[in-house]
């Protein structure tokens, strides 16, 4: 029988090649990172009805939405970087003061060098290569670490990339939480991780061990603020697309609604018929829901509907990994429901009387990765972006600010650290070297000792 060598060793080894691979130069090159990107995009297109069927195998996650949110956005942000990608490369020429004449100013982009990153199960291949495309356009070589919850997807990934990429550049190590310790105790340039606050707590604490940098793109519970002065018709159904939407395991998804008290029965109301308008009397007969990733998401989500009162849903199957998309009412600010981060099909709800009493409300919790605000009201627009820190978010929609490539996405605080999409991910992946050039030309004697003049003298000269 043949004996099969530690992962360590694995890891170790193709860390080696990668590092000696980077030492070349190639990657530098625009050439090459954009050859690179536009083989990903056509491999993207060339393997999708493999995507689709591998996601639909572990969420069992509608064609239309996987499309939407897993290769479009990808195929998106491919052609804004390949269309951008030779200006974000150039120097940048930067003022320089009056005292440093006759000097020049520059700020070089370069590659970190090997960076890992490592994805999470709920969009698990949008996730995976999203960061991967903003690795490829700095000019990185990258250890690519899928998701084991959906198992089929990793495959998939793993199928496509080493297949069409050389190890010693692009590299796919599958695995589960052995691997993850194994890989974490390795050096790396750069790690980007997307999941949880509690597992990002982990990959910083070993990555501060080889003072490597981060980039966490965590979570929490994001608000969701409805007032008065909104369109209530379609503040219902974009509130309803956007919380169940993957069945609500989306790190954006609306997690609580604060309703301001007079309209808070009349927008329980529409929520109510949007979702049934959108999935059925019968939400696990509706091809257009996904499914819980697993068994343990789906218990510790039905262990939330004991708390306050159920207005639609709660019908659930634990074979088939479904949970119906559920409202819930009366739940206590302390309970376990608002404390988690609930990543599920469920949405409770509170009101208040006044702006203030939202804004205090939020305040008081960790910061939150998104927050929406449903509302006409200048002020309060105002209000909210002044008073409450989060990630970023919408007024008036939900969860669609993460489409623009044009906006970084990012935490803060327990949030995450950093942010990614279009420049922010090429700018994420980089080192921002400055240069200072100097002439032969002048070299202004006062500048070295011994000195000759007064320090008010010299004060003078050089404000």
């Amino acid at each position: 029988m043949e004996i099969m060598p530690p992962i360590s060793l694995d890891i170790k080894e193709t860390i080696a090649k990668q590092r000696a691979f980077f030492a070349t130069g190639q990657t530098q090159e625009y050439n090459f990172r954009a050859s690179q990107l536009s083989k990903l995009s056509q491999l993207i297109q060339e393997n999708e009805k493999l995507i689709l069927d591998a996601i639909y195998a572990d969420l069992r996650k509608p064609a239309i939405e996987v499309y939407g949110s897993e290769l479009l956005t990808l195929l998106s942000d491919i052609k804004f970087t390949l269309k951008h990608l030779k200006a974000w490369m150039k120097p940048k020429k930067v003022g320089s003061p009056i005292n440093l004449f006759p000097s020049s100013s520059f700020i070089y982009t370069e590659p970190l060098g090997i960076v890992l990153i490592i994805a999470p199960w709920n969009y698990p291949f949008m996730l995976a290569i999203k960061p991967l495309i903003g690795a490829i356009a700095a000019g990185n070589c990258t250890i690519l670490k899928p998701s084991e919850h959906t198992p089929h997807t990793s495959s998939a990934i793993a199928q496509i990339i080493k297949t069409n990429f050389d190890p010693s550049y692009i590299t796919v190590i599958e695995g589960g939480i052995e691997v993850n310790q194994t890989l974490l105790a390795e050096k790396f340039d750069h790690i980007f991780f997307t999941g949880g606050t509690e597992v990002g707590k982990i990959i910083m604490e070993a990555a501060a061990k080889h003072l490597t940098p981060v980039t966490l793109e965590l979570g929490g519970k994001s608000p969701c603020i409805v007032d008065s002065d909104c369109n209530l018709e379609t503040t219902a159904k974009r509130i309803a697309w956007g919380k169940f939407y993957n069945a609500g395991q989306t790190c954006v998804a609306p997690d609580y609604l604060l309703v301001q008290k007079s309209i808070k029965s009349v927008l329980i109301e529409k929520i109510c018929e949007h979702v049934k308008n959108f999935f059925g009397d019968n939400p696990q007969q509706s091809p257009d829901f996904a499914r819980l990733v697993n068994y343990r998401q789906f218990d510790r989500l039905v262990s939330l509907l004991n708390e306050g009162r159920i207005l639609i849903g709660g019908q659930r199957d634990r074979e088939d990994r479904f949970l119906a998309p559920t409202l819930i009412d009366e739940v206590s600010p302390n309970s376990k429901i608002m404390t988690e981060e609930i990543f599920g099909p469920i949405l409770p709800v509170l009101e208040y009387d006044q702006i203030s009493d939202a804004i205090a409300f939020v305040k008081d919790r960790p910061k939150p990765l998104a927050l929406y605000l449903f509302s006409k009201n200048k002020y309060h627009q105002e209000r909210i972006l002044k008073e409450i820190s989060f990630g970023g978010g919408c007024f008036n929609d939900a969860i669609l600010h993460l489409s623009n490539p044009e906006l970084p996405f990012g935490g803060v605080g327990n949030s995450g650290i950093g942010s990614y999409h279009g420049k922010a991910s090429f700018d994420t992946f980089s080192h921002r070297k400055s240069i200072l050039k100097n002439s032969f030309r002048f070299d202004i004697k006062l500048r070295y000792p011994p000195y000759k003049i007064t320090l008010e003298t010299f004060k003078r000269f050089i404000n």
